[in-house]
């Protein structure tokens, strides 16, 4: 395969075809461009060293930034419909802030360490706004919002109904928020200096902050187009979040089919397999994906492809054709745990005073089954951290390898030789802070193990295992903006060696996943630094300082919810009103009976239900290798290289809590503007793309917080047709004979 770049769109290929400088050797000519076209029409090839960056500006707007997304993101993740407000909405608001500081700030300068500083040191510059944006996003994995263990503290208090102290919380919060960073700094080398290593993310913040900083001299500018964007994006979502909340999730079939079960299934995009399924809110378009504008069109086609092999083709033969697992005995999408008759599944009937598995209960009320889609969404998870080794290791194997053989004295990029220019950071700093932290856990486990269960072995190999997938899911995300997650193959190992004992395998969960999840948003924000040329030492330092901020407030918030609000969580003993409803901890909380509590031998073994899924890893792991000795018999085949199963069969890796609602608009509105725009409009997106992702972020985040703060406290909401849902409840009802479920026909 020889380069990365065969995982890049067919343009960016095409696009490393510039026309010579007749000035210049043909050897410095292509290091002087990037061979991603993307970036070539994104990024500066140039750089100002000389501009402030450690400025009494960027601590403090960095700090209250960071303090205000933390609070407010893990204050949302609560509701029904949690809203993540990005680092995008911290960046446009810190513009004028910042500008205002430069105004009005004295410009005295005085000696601090030796050093001659000021509180004004002149214009505010990007650099400054960079490191802002960093801060206010540290310790939120890829914009998820809050730290994952949160997580964990709330399924104790709120689901299970048991104790944690607030210290073991925090601990658990710092520790697998900070232990990934140490081992993505010595990984910067391969995943962050390759030029085909571009990270796809990063160019919306870059286009962004070239359009609010640099003047133009044309009539119509980014920054206008951008105003004029949000005004608008900030607009509209007071209709579908707040007026005519029915927009978000149109599933017309439902209506026209009112008293049709299977019409509903087909139909509805929240609760059945999204036939037909639109929304008019981009909340809806980009809410678990990230925006579609984002992703390069061949990670798009991936991810589709994916998704109509599991939705359209899997699904309806598992469901209607075999009846699978008893199937038509539970709805066909959905999260929830069920007994053998279709009724929810009471968990709390087989915890015993241990907080372990209670075998006699649990013979008495029976085993767990899942929905039809719940199974699948594991099995092909199987298939997706199989396929991401072998992938990996055939077509990336020899870059890597000779990229660790020539890392000291390899070829370098433009943007690699101008951050030559900023002093490194030291490898110790980050070998100090890896064994810091893994001191601190190691404490955790031994000495708070009564709240966490997790022994400390347990500790050592989620660690092991996620120092060994960081490389290559790293890999994945810097060519195609997909991230393949590590948690189901984490909950899978510990539910086999240490079953019975749900706290201690979503603690294994947590470290194993969400060390390696920060150790990729690390090198993320590394490779925005790299393109931005922001110095490696403010980088790592701004990245440190805000994860502890964050993951403090984060367990600050979390406590004060969970100890204030009567029931939360709890949707069957909250109003019907009621907000707190708390969809993502509800999967994580499910996830912990199925793999902790009553273990993946009971489910997945040789006596459980879905024994058979266990196939799906041999699928996995072989898929790649096809597709390998098929590129190689047919290299003149473009099509098959852009087949990157990790992503294709990882797809479905958000349902649940994402739906076919969301995936549908996510791959329409991508290609769109991703094939059809990049490839015949191309000036347009060159100038407009990212800054089009960017403003409709952004407008939707500031109504969607006004609205909260200005209807939303007071409880004041509107009442009609219009806000009633998708009127699609029959999706949610089995279709077998004989199993009775409250608001479902019988059959």
């Amino acid at each position: 395969m020889g380069s990365l770049g065969v995982e890049a769109p067919p343009a960016a290929s095409a696009a490393a075809k510039t026309v010579p400088d007749p000035e210049k050797p043909e050897e410095e000519e292509e290091e002087e461009v990037s061979p991603i076209e993307q970036v070539r029409l994104t990024v500066l090839n140039d750089d100002d060293p000389t501009m402030p960056v450690w400025t009494f500006r960027m601590w403090f707007l960095g700090l209250i930034s960071c303090a205000l997304l933390s609070f407010l993101n893990q204050f949302f993740a609560y509701r029904t419909e949690p809203l993540v407000i990005s680092q995008i909405t911290v960046l446009v608001a810190t513009l004028p802030i910042g500008r205002f500081m430069a105004a009005v700030l004295p410009t005295t300068k005085f000696r601090l360490g030796g050093r001659e500083v000021s509180l004004n040191p002149g214009p505010f510059n990007m650099k400054e706004h960079v490191l802002i944006s960093i801060f206010a996003n540290a310790g939120s994995a890829f914009g998820s919002g809050s730290a994952y263990a949160v997580g964990i503290i709330n399924i104790i208090k709120a689901f299970y109904g048991r104790s944690i102290s607030f210290a073991a919380g925090w601990l658990l919060i710092i520790t697998t928020q900070v232990l990934g960073y140490g081992w993505a700094g010595l990984l910067r080398k391969y995943v962050v200096e390759p030029a085909h290593m571009w990270w796809p993310s990063t160019l919306v913040q870059v286009s962004l902050f070239r359009a609010l900083h640099e003047k133009e001299e044309k009539k119509f500018t980014r920054a206008k187009f951008f105003m004029i964007v949000l005004t608008g994006s900030f607009i509209w979502y007071a209709v579908p979040g707040y007026l005519f909340s029915t927009l978000t999730n149109i599933s017309w079939v439902c209506w026209v089919f009112s008293k049709s079960v299977t019409a509903q299934q087909l139909g509805s995009g929240m609760r059945g397999l999204g036939l037909g399924a639109l929304t008019l809110d981009w909340a809806a378009v980009a809410s678990f994906l990230f925006s579609p504008l984002v992703c390069p069109f061949f990670a798009i086609m991936n991810v589709f492809a994916g998704y109509a092999l599991v939705i359209y083709l899997v699904m309806p033969i598992a469901y209607w054709g075999f009846n699978l697992y008893s199937a038509n005995k539970f709805p066909i999408f959905s999260s929830h745990l069920f007994t053998s008759q279709g009724q929810v599944y009471n968990i709390t009937k087989i915890v015993n005073d241990k907080f372990e598995l209670d075998m006699p209960a649990y013979e008495q009320e029976g085993r767990i089954h899942l929905s039809m889609f719940f199974a699948l969404t594991y099995g092909f998870g199987f298939a997706t951290i199989a396929s991401t080794l072998t992938h990996v290791a055939l077509f990336y194997g020899r870059e890597i390898y000779e990229r660790y053989k020539a890392s000291h004295n390899g070829k370098e990029d433009i943007h690699t030789r101008l951050m030559k220019k900023y002093k490194d950071i030291p490898s110790w700093w980050f070998h100090l802070l890896l064994l810091i932290t893994l001191l601190v856990s190691l404490a955790l486990c031994i000495f708070m193990k009564d709240q966490i269960q997790m022994p400390w072995w347990g500790l050592i190999f989620s660690s092991i295992l996620a120092f060994v997938f960081t490389l290559p899911i790293s890999v994945i995300t810097a060519t195609t903006n997909q991230t393949p997650g590590l948690n189901i193959i984490t909950e899978y190992i510990m539910g086999l060696i240490y079953p019975g004992r749900p706290i201690a395998n979503v603690c294994f969960k947590t470290y194993g996943y969400m060390s390696m999840a920060q150790a990729v948003s690390f090198l993320n924000d590394f490779k925005l630094g790299h393109y931005m040329k922001i110095p490696p030492r403010s980088m790592f330092l701004v990245q440190f300082i805000g994860t502890i901020l964050a993951g403090t407030i984060n367990i600050a918030v979390a406590w004060w919810l969970l100890t204030s609000i009567n029931n939360i969580c709890q949707d069957q003993l909250l109003p019907p009103d009621s907000p707190w409803t708390c969809p993502g901890d509800r999967v994580f909380f499910d996830a912990s009976v199925i793999w902790g509590l009553v273990g993946p031998k009971r489910i997945f073994g040789s006596a459980g239900n879905y024994s058979a899924m266990n196939w799906f890893f041999l699928g996995g792991a072989l898929g790649p290798v096809i597709l390998w000795l098929l590129h190689r018999a047919f290299p003149k085949q473009t099509w098959i290289q852009l087949i990157n199963l990790p992503v294709l069969l990882g797809a479905t890796g958000m349902m649940p809590p994402a739906t076919p609602l969301n995936y549908n608009a996510w791959v329409i509105v991508g290609t769109i503007f991703n094939f059809f725009v990049f490839r015949y409009r191309k000036r347009w997106w060159q100038r407009y793309n990212y800054i089009l992702s960017a403003a409709l972020d952004a407008g939707v985040a500031f109504m969607g917080v006004l609205l909260y703060f200005s209807l939303g406290l007071e409880n004041k909401s509107v009442d009609w047709w219009g806000t009633a849902g998708e009127h699609c409840d029959l999706a949610a009802c089995p279709t077998a004979k004989g199993i009775a479920v409250e608001g479902c026909p019988a059959f």
